[in-house]
This record gives structure tokens, sequence and C-alpha cells, in this order.
């Protein structure tokens, strides 16, 4: 009997690397990208998952526009929040296994070291508000979804993607001869979404449920994130460090968000690549990508 998976959110930095995984893991994939299918219309979700018949159902789409979350809360409540209650609903209508991802934004920053999963979650902002909703709508509708938490998302795919990434943007702004200005109180543990995307097919194939951290494995500040970029890009441009009261946001960001891997690490699942290692292969598939695009 062959394995079926449906993910949403198929185009995405992170969708396509979930699809990539599973195939070569002999899954059939089913991909629904926002163009196809809107999860926030429950009867739309429902005849699509019923139609796939799918084992496993995997929500890698998302409303990510913090900041401006705070000025329209119900667009990113519906897509984060209500549009995993309807992808629950769907899945114990067919007794599908959900994968659905969230946010170390969860967290309100405050505690100085990386988060673990038994630690409380205190949102800051709307937009975190709608991503912990999504993961109380999992658990409420289903016995044991798998929740994986992530940080600060990156992948080949972000090439692609109209908002891209943030080594995206640093790459654009590293040609240009105006200083850069990136945050020095503000730390995270930026993810490579293959090395993510591998390690969510091996605990989908193990069978892990709950809640696990899946991030890039180290705390890093994003102004030396900025710097690890530019140094393996080979780019020198003036970097400067700033801080979050001189670069005020509309949307409040936890100061500290890096996540632990401790967990799924103990279930048997590989570590993570270190934060160089991965910026290597991301910029490798980086010319690669490139180079196919101009051909």
């Amino acid at each position: 009997m062959s394995k079926r998976v449906v993910i949403f959110g198929s185009g995405g930095q992170l969708g396509v690397e979930l699809c990539r995984a599973f195939e070569t893991l002999k899954w059939e994939v089913r991909r629904f990208d926002r163009q196809s299918l809107d999860i926030t219309n429950a009867s739309g979700v429902e005849k699509a998952l019923a139609a796939a018949d799918p084992q496993v159902v995997i929500n890698a789409a998302a409303y990510n526009q913090v900041d401006v979350a705070e000025s329209e809360p119900l667009a990113a409540f519906q897509a984060n929040g209500l549009a995993v209650k309807n992808l629950a609903m769907g899945c114990r209508q067919i007794d599908a296994r959900l994968v659905h991802f969230s946010t170390d934004y969860v967290f309100d920053g405050t505690k100085g070291r990386a988060y673990v999963e038994t630690d409380l979650p205190h949102p800051l902002g709307a937009y975190a508000v709608s991503k912990l909703a999504g993961e109380l709508y999992a658990q409420a509708y289903l016995d044991s979804p798998l929740i994986i938490r992530t940080s600060g998302v990156f992948g080949p795919g972000g090439l692609f993607t109209p908002r891209g990434n943030f080594v995206e943007l640093m790459l654009r702004l590293g040609k240009s001869s105006n200083p850069i200005r990136v945050v020095e109180d503000h730390v995270a543990s930026p993810t490579f979404s293959p090395a993510m995307a591998d390690r969510t097919a091996d605990m989908v194939e193990k069978g892990l449920g709950g809640v696990f951290h899946l991030g890039g494995g180290e705390p890093i500040s994003w102004y030396g994130y900025a710097a690890l970029i530019f140094e393996l890009a080979g780019l020198h441009p003036e970097l400067k460090p700033t801080n979050e009261r001189e670069y005020r946001t509309a949307a409040r960001r936890p100061k500290y968000s890096a996540l632990s891997n401790s967990k799924m690490e103990a279930a048997g699942i590989a570590p993570m690549p270190s934060l160089r290692e991965a910026m290597k292969m991301y910029l490798a598939a980086r010319e690669i990508a490139i180079s196919h695009r101009r051909a």
C-alpha cells in the first residue's frame, strides 16, 4: 500500500523541501499551494482531504507578516488559527495524522536561553497569538498531532518567493554602498529548510507526536547572522549593530527566541547542521538555482 501525504503550502521555502524529502522516501505527494486551495475554506479543505485520503497531512502554509498582522489581526488569525482548525477537523474525519509548523514567536524571549518544549508560551503580538491559536486548535481536535516549532527559516526556495528571506535581503543590501544596520540584541536560531524537511520526514516515519522544537541548533544574534552571511558570500559592506530601541517595529518581538533541539535528538532524529555549514549549503544551492534559471 502506497503512503500518501498532502502538503499545504507546497510552494513555500519549507513546502518545496518537504515535497522533495517525502518523494525521496517514496511517499506519494499531493501538493496544495495558496492558488489551488484556500485553507481558510473549511468545506474546500474537507473535500480535498476526502478525495486525497492521505495517511499524513502537513501544514506548511502560514501568514507570516509579523508587523502587518498588528493592523490586520483577523487575517493572521484566520490563516494561522482557524485554518488549522479546518485541517484538524479534516484529518479527524479521515483518520489522518496532522503535522503543523509553529514558531519561536509563541515565546516572549525573556528566558535568556534556548526554549524547550515544556516552557510556557507567552506571545507578544497578533502574529504570535495567531500561531499559538493554531497549536491549540490542532491539540483540541486531534489526539496526537505533531507540532513543530521553528525559527527564522531560510532555504533556496526564498529565491523564488515574493517575500524572500533574511539571507536574500542581506545579499541584496550587501551589494549597495549604504551602511547596513541589523539588531544585535535579538537572538534566534535560523533554520535551514532542506535539513528541516529531512528531519520532519524522519519524525513522521518514526510516528512521533506532540510538540517538538526544530530550530537551527545554535543561538545567534541577527547582527551575527548578517556578518556570517557576508563573510561566506565574500561581501564587505559597512555592517553596523543597532538595537530594539533604535529600530522600532509595529510588532514586539521576543528578544531571545532560540530553540533547543534536545527533545528531537533524544527521539533519535539527527542533529541539525551548524549554521555555518547550512549557510555554505544554501549559497551552493543558490548558485545552482541561479545558473538553471539563466539556462
